[in-house]
């Protein structure tokens, strides 16, 4: 299973987001669907079915020893000329503590991670189809990236309604088999488990 530890959004922020979006979407990037808008905290890629039990008590304990945080989504970013994706503000330090137990669970349940990096906070919304899921199968090859500019500056004052993170998500995603350019991965909740203060 491909899986990574996420926080998900509640209806109501993905909604205001959703608003804030609508206009920009054009066919010049491609864009994520709201079914994928999650804050990713530890990506794990394919996991074994026998470390599936100790990543479950791990990630449980994780949640367990973390205390439920305010969150809200806020402005927006990218990475190079590849990603474009809105931020969070409010207790970030919790987050990233979150992000961080996340990842040592990973990695104590045996599953080879990536470097371990100062977390960011970033929901994707798009990316330029040079950078889509399809690489590999000669799509947006030759192509020139979309300048991001115009998408940064439409949101950049973006403020979401705050919420109380107070799960810890562990989401599977399903890559496209299909070859179809600009198909979306699907994601389903495995398992989710309540923050609560020890």
């Amino acid at each position: 299973m491909r899986l990574f530890a996420a926080v998900l959004p509640p209806e109501e922020a993905v909604a205001e987001l959703l608003e804030a979006v609508r206009p920009l979407r054009d066919d010049r990037l491609t864009w994520t669907a709201q079914a994928g808008w999650h804050f990713t905290l530890a990506f794990m890629g394919e996991v074994r079915d026998d470390a599936l039990p100790e990543l479950y008590a791990r990630l449980e304990r994780a949640a367990h020893r973390t205390a439920p945080f305010a969150l809200r989504l806020h402005g927006c970013g990218h990475f190079g000329d590849r990603a474009l994706w809105t931020g969070a503000a409010g207790e970030l330090d919790a987050m990233r503590l979150l992000a961080d137990r996340a990842d040592a669970a990973a990695r104590r349940a045996g599953i080879p991670m990536e470097q371990h990096r100062r977390y960011t906070p970033h929901l994707t919304l798009a990316r330029s189809h040079a950078h889509t899921y399809g690489h590999g199968h000669g799509h947006g090859h030759g192509r020139t990236a979309t300048p991001l500019r115009p998408y940064l500056d439409a949101l950049a004052g973006f403020e979401g309604t705050g919420w109380q993170v107070d799960t810890l998500s562990l989401v599977r995603s399903h890559l496209p088999v299909s070859g179809v350019p600009g198909e979306q991965p699907r994601y389903e909740t495995v398992r989710a488990w309540p923050l609560r203060t020890p």
